[in-house]
């Protein structure tokens, strides 16, 4: 008889996670002496692992009696494993309609902690290069990070902000604070050759219910057929676009 090898697994990961697992199945917030007695861990090693899991934001404790719940980083891994499925789901088709009507490269990017990251890609455009795939960061001064900066939420993206910008001179800076103005007038940001000479971008924000950010739509291609101003037919086009994709996500939003 063959017998299967078992795989190689971190055994300490396997029992915070099981930790993770009892808080989540409790119908109320659990004390100390009701994980133990769930998990069958020692105290001492007990409190390493609830001290870990909670410094991870992956429970949370309440000062005020001890108890531990799910934490916030938990929520918000959940919220985003459904959240990003269905706007890439949903999206797509969109991205693949407007690369047919303009001939440019449509992509969604989504928010990440480190920044906006592209989540789905549609070329009708073979070869271009547009300097990202799916999984690529995008700066400050791209179209999507503008977009990003600009109307999503400030406390979100308070640090990559910071960082971003604390990298570009001073006159970069300032130009950037004025455009960011005007992009949250008009709803729609332009940017020149900011990853690969000769290919600039237009982007768009769409919202949610809450008329919150959660995702950006852009158009990508050559400079001389990208819109980069609010009057171009492409950028109307993108206008019109994003505001039907948020009405289906239950906006409210009117774009300038």
């Amino acid at each position: 008889m063959e017998t299967t090898k078992s795989l190689s697994m971190i055994g300490s990961l396997q029992v915070g996670m099981n930790i993770v697992e009892i808080v989540a199945n409790a119908e109320k917030p659990l004390k100390f002496t009701e994980i133990q007695e769930l998990s069958q861990i020692t105290k001492s090693n007990l409190y390493k692992y609830l001290n870990t899991l909670t410094h991870l934001g992956l429970l949370y404790r309440d000062k005020r009696d001890g108890t531990y719940t799910l934490g916030s980083k938990m929520i918000e891994y959940g919220m985003s494993a459904i959240g990003q499925q269905d706007i890439i789901s949903r999206v797509t088709p969109y991205l693949q309609e407007a690369s047919q009507h303009t001939s440019l490269t449509a992509l969604l990017a989504v928010w990440t902690h480190t920044g906006p990251v592209i989540a789905s890609i549609w070329s009708s455009t073979a070869g271009l290069n547009i300097g990202g795939q799916i999984g690529s960061h995008l700066p400050i001064l791209s179209s999507v990070g503008k977009i990003s900066s600009a109307f999503h939420i400030p406390s979100i993206i308070e640090e990559w902000k910071k960082n971003e910008l604390n990298a570009l001179p001073k006159e970069k800076r300032e130009a950037f604070q004025t455009e960011e103005e005007n992009i949250r007038k008009t709803g729609i940001a332009f940017a020149t050759e900011p990853l690969v000479p000769f290919v600039s971008s237009a982007s768009a924000p769409l919202y949610n219910y809450n008329n919150q950010l959660i995702g950006v739509f852009a158009l990508v291609g050559f400079s001389q057929i990208v819109p980069q101003k609010i009057e171009d037919d492409y950028a109307q086009y993108l206008l019109k676009v994003t505001q039907e994709i948020s009405e289906s996500f239950g906006a409210s939003v009117i774009n300038s």
